[in-house]
């Protein structure tokens, strides 16, 4: 077979078949490449601030699409309703976070939301929540679920607005808030040796387009198929070969006679 093989026209065939292959394959790149799309170079949506009565409302839970929302929005803290947050990390040390409840104005009925106004690593560092009309830019973040544990005083071990709510006894959104700027009366007010907690945005999954991976499948199967062709007909070719050879010495054993006996000549007496 593999004289049959190297014959001109079958590598001429071989050279074609790789070359249809190649293109193939370079498909099938194109489609992989095509599946999953380009991220955008662009801001995402979530980094243009909102007001928070607009992007969010009180008494429902907070959807996908609304977390790691940048809002902004007005009012005032309440002092007295303010929480550590317990094994917060800040640049690789565990402290806390400090939240208190900030009364928004333009909420349906009133409703607090928690926002995280710093980061401390010693209890005794967290800054009292400063008087007077505030106005607060920060990112949205979903509720964190409630720990079965017994919290200290004024401390708690999970960012939990379910928890928050029964321990302030006031209505609250069901997500908070952590503080980017923060202003007071139109002044940033005195943090101490409280550090800000700066959250970005989680990043976006990309969709995968399965249809595209399909099809890049099936380019790969038609590379192989275009070689898988080429083999078979090469195959074929060798068995013709092989027929015609025994056909051949059967019409050559048929046309060859034997050869005639001469009769033997009488004696005459």
């Amino acid at each position: 077979m593999l004289k049959t093989a190297l014959q001109p026209r079958w590598i001429a065939g071989l050279l074609f078949a790789l070359a249809i292959s190649t293109v193939f394959v370079l498909l099938s790149q194109w489609q992989f490449s095509s599946a999953e799309p380009e991220e955008s170079t662009g801001p995402r949506a979530t980094e243009d601030v909102r007001p928070l009565t607009e992007a969010f409302t009180p008494g429902k839970p907070i959807f996908e699409s609304e977390a790691d929302q940048m809002v902004s929005f007005t009012g005032h803290f309440e002092p007295e309703k303010s929480v550590l947050v317990e094994q917060r990390l800040q640049d690789g040390q565990e402290g806390y976070w400090v939240v208190t409840a900030f009364k928004v104005d333009g909420a349906p009925a009133g409703e607090v939301i928690p926002v995280v106004r710093g980061w401390v690593q010693d209890p005794d560092d967290a800054e009292p929540a400063p008087a007077g009309d505030a106005a607060v830019v920060g990112r949205l973040l979903p509720t964190e679920a409630p720990v079965a544990k017994t919290p200290a005083e004024s401390r708690v071990p999970s960012l939990s607005t379910a928890e928050l709510i029964n321990l302030w006894d006031t209505p609250s959104y069901s997500a908070f808030v952590t503080a980017h700027e923060l202003t007071v009366d139109g002044v940033a007010p005195e943090t101490g040796s409280m550090q800000p907690v700066q959250v970005q945005a989680q990043p976006e999954e990309t969709p995968v387009n399965w249809l595209n991976i399909f099809y890049a499948l099936e380019w790969i199967v038609f590379a192989g198929f275009s070689v898988f062709l080429w083999w078979r007909l090469v195959a074929d070719d060798y068995r013709r070969s092989l027929e015609d050879d025994e056909y051949e010495d059967e019409y050559d054993d048929d046309d060859a006679e034997p050869e005639a006996d001469h009769p033997s000549s009488e004696v005459t007496k």
